[in-house]
């Protein structure tokens, strides 16, 4: 053995200095990193590593002999036990995967740690699962918690749908929100009320539930999926966002309400150029089934980003239906090329309006710029053209497939989208008119209470049926293996979805979540979920203050029917006010007159 020699500074042990073999020690020593040795493990001068970063050795070295002297072993035991000789049909396959991890350039990890390198990929794969099963509380879940997941669940079943023990969230958090209850509540409803689109512009209006489904495509989704959402909303009277992948015939085969989205490549109404074609247009809109027509701007999960069908789920049939490729992705333009500007834009709406044969027609997009929703009110008051209805899609609003950069970081998020809009067709008179569609992670009554006191008229949401459906939040929704069949094409996964089952459990938390949403407004003392406003909900902004929507976003348009704002304007309203407090004051001087006489 050579001399050793002593190495000090910030790297060196905490109980004394490195030592370092130099010589032919060293050669051999050089293969295990690092060098440190611990004087509390024998003599420094036997040069040996301590234990701890042995682990972190390359096994590419010991492979070949630890696999031979395996072989050898299991030979020398089935010789003399013959039966033995079956543990060669497990070792022979490793030995040969072993090899391979070796050659391939791919993978460090494998090259470095032939087979037990697979490990590592195989925790991967079921990070969500053991993240959802081991390690996150009823609370923390992303996107949804355990507990919005399971009252989904839960609902969809029709099973005990309560909790016991009282809540489980820290209502000291900042950016907690809860809702104002009144001393007087009223009985809730039997029917939950709906919402007139197009009265004003259209021959045909249509009635729409307070919650429906939002766009999924067929191609994102399966078609036993989607035939059971199109099913459940057939059984619930509630519409069924097509998605912009186009009206498939698993859209028509229950015949639930549609509402057909328009993207920017004009799937199942374009033609050979990929242009948008009035001819294919008329033709499916004027179906009976097709209720109301939204162009999709943008949404939530990759504003600016056309849509993105990995060509891993991309079937015969869609490629059919759509008029694409199967080879390669199919990604959608980030633009429409039937029109530019706000002024297009309405023209185009009053176009697809006349081509469906008096219509709903609107829009749906994720805020941005405010300015450009405003420049669009602008263009509705000078040419005297509306939207039916505006979807705000929320930033945090989810998709099968988007760069992480434009669902993490592009987009206003829904609950500040929702007062911009709301406020900007205020303040242009075009409130009555143009209905608002809140979409962007809504899974539960409250989920609506907010959306709706913020200024929505109804909501969608996309996730909260896929759960109603099965769907586990396995996050596969981009990789063609999602476990329940929601998010797939594979047909051996398709199947494991039966359709009669699971549009019955879409009906379900419809319905549950709409009862609820009107029992929580008549806790709140309100006779219908229109009259909810920006000061029935509170959030806590610190540790010490609380703060109502209305406070944070502005008043927003207020009811007339709760204060009968239609007989006095503001300052009236202000006046009496200062009169009854004036009054107040003259009664308590009076009451201590009366007193002291």
């Amino acid at each position: 053995m050579g001399p050793l020699k002593r190495l000090s500074g910030p790297d060196s042990w905490e109980s004394g200095p490195f030592l370092m073999p130099t010589g032919r020690e060293s050669s051999f020593l050089s293969r295990l990193t690092p060098h440190r040795v611990d004087p509390s493990y024998g003599s420094p001068a036997l040069g040996l590593p301590h234990i701890d970063h042995c682990v972190g050795t390359s096994m590419r070295h010991v492979y070949y002999p630890l696999s031979f002297s395996l072989l050898a072993l299991t030979g020398l035991v089935s010789w003399t036990w013959p039966p033995f000789a079956w543990a060669y049909a497990l070792l022979l396959p490793l030995f040969v995967l072993g090899v391979r991890d070796m050659r391939q350039t791919s993978h460090s990890v494998l090259r470095n740690f032939p087979v037990v390198g697979h490990v590592r990929y195989l925790l991967e794969m079921i990070r969500p699962e053991i993240n959802q099963y081991f390690v996150e509380s009823n609370q923390d879940g992303r996107p949804f918690s355990r507990e919005d997941r399971s009252i989904v669940y839960q609902r969809a079943k029709k099973q005990l749908a309560t909790l016991p023990f009282g809540t489980q969230r820290d209502v000291r958090e900042v950016g907690y929100e809860w809702m104002n209850h009144s001393m007087y509540p009223r009985v809730a409803p039997a029917q939950a009320s709906r919402v007139l689109f197009g009265a004003k512009t259209c021959k045909k209006p249509y009635s729409a539930a307070l919650l429906n489904i939002s766009g999924m495509s067929y191609g994102a989704l399966s078609k036993n999926a989607i035939e059971a959402l199109n099913g459940g909303a057939k059984d619930g009277d509630f519409f069924h966002n097509t998605g912009e992948g186009g009206i498939s015939p698993h859209h028509w085969k229950a015949g639930g309400d549609l509402v057909w989205q328009i993207g920017t490549a004009y799937f199942a109404c374009r033609d050979e150029h990929g242009r948008f074609s009035p001819e294919l247009f008329r033709k499916q809109a004027r179906q009976d089934a097709v209720k109301m027509i939204e162009i999709k701007l943008s949404q939530g999960a990759k504003p600016g980003h056309g849509g993105i069908l990995p060509k891993e789920k991309i079937t015969d049939e869609i490629a059919e239906i759509r008029g694409v490729s199967k080879d390669k992705d199919v990604i959608s333009p980030p633009f429409h090329s039937a029109f530019h500007g706000p002024e297009q834009l309405l023209r185009f709406i009053q176009d697809l309006r006349d081509l469906s044969g008096g219509k709903p027609v609107g829009i749906k997009l994720c805020v941005g710029a405010h300015s450009e929703i405003e420049e669009i009110c602008q263009a509705m008051v000078d040419l005297g053209i509306t939207a039916d209805f505006i979807t705000v899609d929320g930033g945090e609003g989810g998709t099968g497939s988007a760069p992480l950069e434009f669902s993490n970081s592009v987009g206003s998020p829904l609950a500040d989208a929702l007062p911009v809009v709301d406020d900007l067709l205020v303040r242009y008179g075009l409130r009555d008119d143009v209905k608002i569609i809140a979409s962007g992670r809504i899974l539960t009554a409250f989920h609506m209470a907010q959306r709706l006191a913020m200024g929505a008229d109804v909501c969608n949401s996309a996730r909260g049926m896929m759960m109603a459906l099965g769907c586990i939040q396995a996050l596969r929704c981009n990789s063609n293996a999602c476990p329940v069949g929601v998010a797939t094409q594979d047909p051996h996964l398709v199947a494991g979805l039966v359709v009669e089952t699971k549009r019955e459990r879409v009906k379900n938390y419809q319905h549950g979540t709409v009862h609820t949403l009107m029992e929580l407004c008549s806790a709140a003392g309100l006779g219908n979920p229109n009259e909810l406003t920006r000061f029935h909900i509170n959030r806590r902004i610190s540790a010490t203050a609380t703060a109502t929507y209305a406070e944070i976003y502005g008043p927003g348009q207020m009811p007339d029917l709760i204060f009968n704002m239609n007989e006095f304007d503001p300052e009236e309203i202000d006046a009496r006010l200062n009169m009854n407090e004036l009054e107040a004051e003259e009664d308590r001087a009076n009451s201590e007159r009366k007193a002291a006489g």
